[in-house]
């Protein structure tokens, strides 16, 4: 197949990589030159996922995946279109911001040829797919949907640092809107995706038809609220437990022994591209679910919460030097979408501390362009708040911070015991 993938990031240009490792000509379309120039030169244009780099080296070479930024030149006569642009929510309202998916649809229909399948794979409100772009894409195109080309959704369901075992592991969910654009669907990602066998699911891994895309939206939307909404539950117990004494990881822990609980663990923030923004993305069809804001609402506010406690323990923070420990929104990735790291550093300005930040995987002229002073471990330190759990950080001792009076450990990573005579707050335990 001929298969053009539009928008080539930390999911787009995986996908490409994949489907052209599966035997298929791939022409990537982005808007960034740079980008385009480096995945044209066989070089990866971001560090950290998994294969990206060897397959490049591979598939560039050998003229099966190369990239452009005109849509005339990817568009006409492939057999499939993925779409992997971003749609990003509004902070003050949390409404949807369709524009980059909005112009990437408009660009693809200005030269659409008969006999293409178009498969959206970027995270949507129920019913988007259906009702937004289809007839955009009709109308650009001047093709009708159902007879000239099919519309089919298909949610990526994997994480950055480990997308190509992902593709692997967990079935692929589509919806189209007519039974040909189903087998379309199915017959596509059967062709470029392979799949690990998994005896635990309860029907055999691969493409698994939900029939329409409103199914396989609200799929992806439902399994990522359903993490947010399980956080906030946590991190409500936590409060709730370490208010009262008790620590909240064995309840989990003990809870959690028999096959009908679940419950996850709380922290000082839920940070990616995912979690804190797809519930929002429901919310947007579905404002009566109460549950999900305020699951989204309590999760947002452990930062406040965790530096409000710090200045119940220190008294007034004017002047102290705060250290952040973590930049990236989670252990082990180079990535501060919707990090922790900002409400954080935030609410501890607000209170008039001199916020500095460390994060092992950033250099301080990267922590600079994200805004921050950087630290460096063995400086000296009143006040530590630990918001992301790298491995560097589980070693830590009072010695490492010198003259640390308070450690707030957002993730329970740190060693309690290496931690003795120094005031800790953890989330979910008593101080």
């Amino acid at each position: 197949m001929r298969i053009a993938v539009v928008a080539l990031g930390k999911i787009g240009l995986p996908l490409a990589v994949q489907f052209a490792s599966s035997g298929h000509e791939v022409i990537g379309v982005d808007v960034n030159q740079t980008a385009v120039d480096t995945i044209n030169a066989g070089i990866e244009p971001f560090p950290g996922e998994a294969e990206l780099q060897e397959r490049l080296s591979e598939l560039v070479p050998a003229g099966r995946l190369r990239a452009t930024t005109d849509y005339a030149e990817a568009i006409p006569g492939a057999d499939a279109v993925v779409l992997v642009a971003p749609v990003f929510v509004d902070d003050d309202t949390w409404e949807p911001d369709f524009r980059y998916m909005d112009s990437a649809t408009r660009s693809l229909a200005e030269h659409l040829t008969p006999g293409t399948l178009i498969s959206y794979e970027t995270t949507l409100p129920v019913g988007t797919t259906r009702e937004r772009f289809t007839p955009m894409l009709e109308e650009g195109s001047g093709l009708t949907e159902g007879t000239d080309f099919h519309v089919a959704y298909s949610p990526e369901r994997v994480l950055t640092g480990r997308v190509f075992a992902d593709l692997r592991k967990y079935p692929k969910l589509i919806g189209a809107l007519s039974e040909e654009g189903n087998r379309r669907a199915r017959e596509f990602y059967e062709a470029v995706l392979q799949f690990d066998e998994r005896p635990d699911l309860p029907r055999p891994n691969g493409v698994w038809d939900l029939g329409t895309t409103e199914a396989s939206e609200m799929a992806k939307l439902a399994e990522t609220t359903y993490r947010d909404v399980n956080i906030g539950l946590a991190n409500q117990f936590g409060l709730f437990a370490a208010a009262h004494g008790i620590d909240v990881y064995k309840v989990i822990e003990a809870c959690n022994s028999q096959p009908y609980s679940h419950i996850h663990r709380p922290g000082i923030a839920v940070g990616g591209h995912c979690i804190p923004v797809y519930p929002r993305l429901y919310l947007s069809t579905d404002p009566d679910a109460d549950i999900v804001r305020v699951a989204r609402q309590l999760n947002a506010s452990m930062p406040e919460r965790l530096v409000a406690q710090a200045e119940g323990i220190l008294g007034d923070l004017t002047g102290l030097r705060a250290v952040v420990l973590g930049a990236a929104y989670r252990g082990g990735v180079k990535e501060t979408a919707f990090s922790g790291v900002f409400p954080t550093v935030k609410a501890l300005q607000d209170r008039g501390a001199q916020v500095v930040v460390h994060d092992p995987l950033y250099s301080d002229e990267e922590l600079a362009r994200l805004g921050f002073d950087a630290y460096a471990i063995g400086g000296e330190a009143d006040l530590v708040i630990l918001q992301t759990d790298h491995a560097d950080y589980r070693e830590l001792t009072p010695a490492d911070l010198p003259g640390v009076r308070l450690l707030v450990d957002g993730r329970n990573a740190t060693d309690a015991a290496r931690w003795a005579g120094t005031p800790r707050i953890v989330v979910g335990a008593a101080a």
